[in-house]
């Protein structure tokens, strides 16, 4: 039996980005408020500090002006983005839908309503890739070009995972499947997405892949090379886990 599209959780990690919510949350507030979809939006804060949270207090009530069922949760220690958005998700064990997408807007509201819609529809897992189409822009940097298909490459070497792109910053995953892995996820940085879909996928799982438009933004978290370079150690990571 399916499980129907009536409770659906969209979570924005965030860690000291209230700059660039407080330019991205209007539009998914307003697009969320305008959908027939029964969406709840929580703002999840890796443990930015008591500054920053107060300023995400603030666009919090802000954006439940336009879309009431929006919500903050405030985590106590930072510990990464993987690490928030499993909390963020298990705070809400009877969701059907768990979804979440990045504060910098990259993907629009529009694109992962899209994506949250075709989800329901289909009772099936989706997660956005970024692949030029006929119906489809992506606007990136050479160099982030080249780290982001280096790791698909490395993604598919070392954990067989041949997802297009396992690294988009915007997913919608059933939640009784989420809840069957969740146990098994240990990635707290950004490499959890590449855990999260091995796990599914040895669990049986599968997901559809849908191009979105994409669009790099300044202000980003990942840092070149470091974060790269601890990306590519994290899939060896997960591997030695799952044997």
């Amino acid at each position: 039996m399916h499980e129907a599209p009536d409770d659906i959780l969209l979570v924005t990690p965030v860690w000291n980005d209230s700059a660039r919510l407080s330019r991205f949350g209007p539009e998914l507030a307003r697009v969320l408020a305008a959908s027939p979809l029964p969406v709840r939006w929580v703002i999840a804060d890796d443990g930015s500090g008591p500054e920053e949270a107060g300023r995400l207090r603030v666009l919090r009530d802000e954006f439940a002006q336009t879309h009431a069922t929006t919500s903050l949760h405030l985590a106590t220690e930072h510990r990464g983005k993987g690490a928030i958005v499993r909390e963020a998700w298990s705070l809400h064990p009877q969701a059907a839908w768990l979804a979440f997408t990045d504060a910098d807007g990259a993907v629009s509201a529009e694109e992962i309503l899209r994506l949250i819609d075709i989800a329901a529809k289909g009772h099936q897992n989706v997660i956005g890739i970024r692949k030029r189409t006929p119906e489809t822009k992506i606007v990136e940097s050479a160099r982030r070009s080249l780290t982001h298909h280096s790791f698909i490459l490395a993604a598919h070497l070392v954990l067989g995972l041949t997802c297009e792109d396992p690294q988009c910053g915007a997913k919608v995953i059933r939640g009784a499947d989420f809840r069957v892995v969740a146990p098994l996820l240990e990635e707290d940085g950004f490499a959890f997405d590449c855990e999260l879909l091995t796990r599914l996928f040895l669990e049986g799982f599968s997901w559809l892949e849908v191009p979105v438009n994409w669009t790099e933004m300044k202000g980003g978290k990942v840092r070149f090379p470091q974060d790269a370079w601890r990306m590519f150690k994290a899939l060896f990571r997960i591997r030695r886990r799952v044997g």
